[in-house]
């Protein structure tokens, strides 16, 4: 029987509404890189790994839940920046709470140093931990989370 510990591993990386104009904000809220830019840093950090990526983008709650339920049974980990959809969405808190693996939850920008609002997330319920305003530093870090948790949990801790 192989070691579990060592099998490849698969995460998901979600992004929300408007993470496709990252880099493009004159306030910078959400650093200089741009989406292409994120993503190719990502998929170079979950290859230095030995993860399988898969990131995604949409600006539609329906697509993302879409997804959140097709990782059930392909995905070992989730990171997900549901964006402006943290606050507001319970539908994609519970199609978090159906998946199985390990979830990250990620911000680029501080959301606590941010408007009232933006304090509660409804999805940090679902979530292992979350990383929150490191910019794309903290994207690269949370694929690493996420990695070390599944990597943990294979082996029985």
């Amino acid at each position: 029987m192989p070691d579990t510990a060592t099998l490849p591993l698969t995460v998901w990386f979600l992004n929300g509404p408007n993470a496709n104009l990252y880099g493009l904000d004159a306030n910078k809220t959400y650093g200089s890189d741009s989406f292409p830019q994120l993503q190719s840093r990502c998929e170079q950090k979950a290859a230095a790994l030995g993860v399988q990526l898969r990131f995604l983008q949409s600006n539609h709650e329906g697509q993302l839940i879409d997804w959140l339920q097709e990782a059930r049974g392909v995905a070992d980990g989730i990171v997900i920046n549901a964006a402006g959809l943290t606050y507001t969405s319970i539908a994609i808190l519970d199609a978090l709470l159906a998946f199985p693996g390990k979830i990250i939850e990620a911000h680029m920008s501080n959301i606590w140093k941010r408007e009232p609002f933006r304090h509660h997330s409804f999805i940090s319920k679902a979530a292992d931990g979350v990383i929150a305003g490191l910019g794309g530093d903290g994207y690269e870090f949370a694929i690493e989370a996420v990695a070390r948790l599944v990597r943990k949990s294979r082996q029985g801790g």
